[in-house]
């Protein structure tokens, strides 16, 4: 497992940091192991950072901590050719975990969760602590150092590893970074006294959302000037358009049917997949003579409610291939055979599912969700048409408008497409990382907390 000869970085290398107290707090809800993860993974915002610095001759080193191994381990993420480190999750932490029945409690109740007596006072204690015991900073110094790296980056500032990366980057002089892909809030107190004085350590913030990039603002007084409002990369050469007849006939749909689609994670409120269901039983309603068809491609944690949701509302037309695809490739038949793309998300941070939709030329049907006004700034014009959050009527309707007026939805298709081409490429986000990242290593002067 080890990869003990391959080279070491060249200087010009980032050290990516994944989301997680544990690689597999990630990975387990959607049925996909760390071998998976190294050997097939693709897509989504980290493995467009690594495709998008890669294009600018910017190395990247992954970093994720977890419980599985026993010692740090170094392999090479197959698809990206990037380095992968595995870091044992410290003693202290995998101590920590076991007396917490819910690592991610967002407050003390649900962290004891029926717990009594001794028992739930430690874990009451332990709940804001354990997160920061997870990353192990001698190894990651290690790792550091090892790879010749000349910046961190995070994947959620609004996480103890941020705090932590931060003194690790204070003692090597090295610049801390961070990206925010939808984690906005604190899981403790804890937080709430040392995310500050990070943040204002850091040496840049990227985000996506100019939602996002107006709270940094608000609630932390972050200077302008070290918060980059910077797309989620996507490589459009490696979404080209497809054939929608041949991705049809290998699905088995027919060439007269209307076909919506929709890919992801499993979280039925987050995803707004309670407000899709209800959206297509009005759908189905309104329109009972067309053949419509609903292909959900995702797994997660919440996959046995979405069954159940199903099962109770017994809708026609609906596929679900009950699997987290990690080869984006196996994506493709599903994006090419549809007419329309559905996001009904509550909560994201800046999503690349729809970027990826818009890619293969669908037009999109997407709820409000922070970034969603971002992807779709002027509308229509950009391919899509953006609803209210939670609001299954207007959903439905939008939906219905594009499935029934064909030559619209083919021209917000075309218009996606352009958008995804100018907005999301890896050569226009590449170059923007490429400049913040190299402007703040330099302007840092060793901030520290």
């Amino acid at each position: 497992m080890a990869d003990s000869a391959a080279p070491a970085g060249t200087g010009r290398t980032v050290a990516l940091l994944p989301w997680g107290d544990q690689l597999e707090d990630f990975l387990d809800p959607i049925g996909v192991s760390i071998d998976a993860f190294a050997e097939e993974m693709s897509g989504g915002w980290l493995f467009g950072y690594i495709d998008a610095l890669a294009a600018l001759g910017v190395g990247a080193v992954l970093v994720c901590v977890t419980g599985r191994v026993d010692e740090p381990v170094r392999r090479t993420h197959r698809p990206s050719g990037a380095p992968m480190w595995l870091l044992p999750a410290t003693g202290l932490y995998r101590l920590a975990r076991r007396a917490l029945p819910t690592p991610y409690a967002w407050d003390r109740a649900s962290a004891t969760n029926g717990l009594r007596g001794i028992r739930a006072g430690l874990a009451a204690v332990l709940r804001p602590v354990a997160p920061y015991l997870s990353t192990p900073p001698w190894a990651l110094a290690t790792v550091l150092r090892r790879e010749r790296c000349f910046a961190l980056l995070c994947q959620e500032y609004e996480e103890p590893r941020f705090d932590v990366c931060i003194a690790v980057g204070s003692i090597l002089r090295l610049p801390v970074f961070a990206t925010f892909q939808g984690g906005d809030r604190q899981r403790s107190g804890l937080e709430r006294i040392v995310r500050r004085r990070a943040l204002h350590a850091a040496a840049g913030l990227i985000v996506a959302s100019s939602v996002e990039k107006e709270r940094l603002r608000r609630r932390y007084q972050v200077p302008t000037g070290r918060i980059a409002q910077i797309f989620n990369p996507l490589d459009i050469d490696r979404w080209p358009l497809g054939d929608r007849a041949a991705a049809r006939a290998q699905l088995g749909v027919s060439d007269s049917a209307k076909v919506v689609v929709w890919h992801g994670r499993v979280e039925l409120y987050r995803k707004g997949l309670d407000v899709l269901v209800e959206a297509w039983e009005l759908l189905g309603t309104a329109h009972p003579d067309d053949d419509l068809q609903l292909l959900l491609v995702g797994n997660g944690a919440d996959a046995p409610k979405l069954r159940a949701l199903l099962a109770d509302r017994r809708l026609r037309g609906v596929r679900w291939v009950d699997s987290y695809l990690t080869d984006r490739s196996r994506i493709r038949p599903y994006l090419d055979a549809a007419d329309v793309y559905a996001f009904p998300s509550r909560l994201e941070g800046f999503p690349v599912a729809p970027v990826e939709a818009m890619a293969c030329g669908l037009p999109l049907v997407a709820a409000d969700a922070a970034g969603v006004n971002d992807i779709l700034a002027l509308g229509e014009e950009h391919g899509g048409i953006v609803v209210r959050r939670g609001d299954a009527v207007t959903f439905a309707a939008a939906l219905a408008r594009l499935l029934q007026d064909q030559s619209l939805c083919r021209q917000l298709g075309v218009r996606a497409r352009a958008r995804a081409e100018s907005a999301f490429s890896l050569s226009t986000v590449g170059s923007q990382l490429q400049g913040f990242l190299a402007d703040g290593a330099v302007n840092k002067k060793c901030r520290t907390i």
